[in-house]
């Protein structure tokens, strides 16, 4: 099993934010419609619901201010620049767990099991900007930005966090896959995602 600490989270995190800016500065145009692994939520409704989970992660730590739309009920409606959103709702999630000490064993979070220590508080968020990032890139064509390395550790946080989620829906249940698939595909399995997932499959 990979071990984790609070400050390896910390990077994790800030690896999981450029790769979801990536993903959202490769959306070509008229990209923002299309369907991903998300089901039923198109490239802008997974946008909204990365930017909202981050942002609820920032808020959990300071006390807000909270996402001024539901995550989980994303509209489809972006008012303004869709990559100043994504802006914002990141750097108020690097900004409120870089307050965090990196031994610190109860960090707030916005998810049922309440505080956690940071490795798995941060990790969560990187987990969830980490997979998002995955959904719009493959959604737009491009290919996955996740490292063999950083699935590996995301999936160590995600078997710490992911089976009291499902219950509320937030994860599909587990696919089962070959035992020599490679870490990415693995985690995504895990998370209910199919790694060769394309638009018309």
């Amino acid at each position: 099993m990979t071990t984790i600490t609070g400050t390896n989270a910390i990077t994790l995190l800030a690896a999981a934010h450029t790769a979801l800016r990536t993903a959202v500065a490769g959306v070509p145009a008229g990209g923002w419609d299309l369907p991903t692994p998300c089901e039923h939520w198109n490239v802008t409704q997974v946008l909204q619901h990365a930017t909202g989970d981050q942002i609820g992660f920032a808020a959990a730590i300071t006390g807000g201010p909270w996402p001024s739309e539901d995550p989980f009920q994303p509209s489809g409606s972006i008012e303004g620049d869709a990559t100043a959103l994504l802006e914002q709702a990141l750097s108020a999630s690097a900004a409120a767990f870089a307050t965090v000490p990196a031994d610190a064993e109860q960090v707030p979070v916005p998810l049922p099991q309440g505080p956690l220590p940071l490795w798995i508080a941060a990790g969560a968020a990187a987990l969830d900007a980490a997979v998002h990032a995955w959904d719009i890139a493959v959604a737009t064509g491009r290919p996955s930005p996740l490292t063999a390395q950083d699935s590996r550790q995301l999936l160590t946080v995600a078997r710490q966090i992911v089976e009291p989620l499902r219950a509320y829906g937030a994860y599909a249940p587990e696919l089962t896959v070959a035992g020599d698939t490679d870490p990415t595909a693995e985690l995504l399995a895990y998370l209910g995602r199919r790694a060769d997932w394309t638009p018309s499959a």
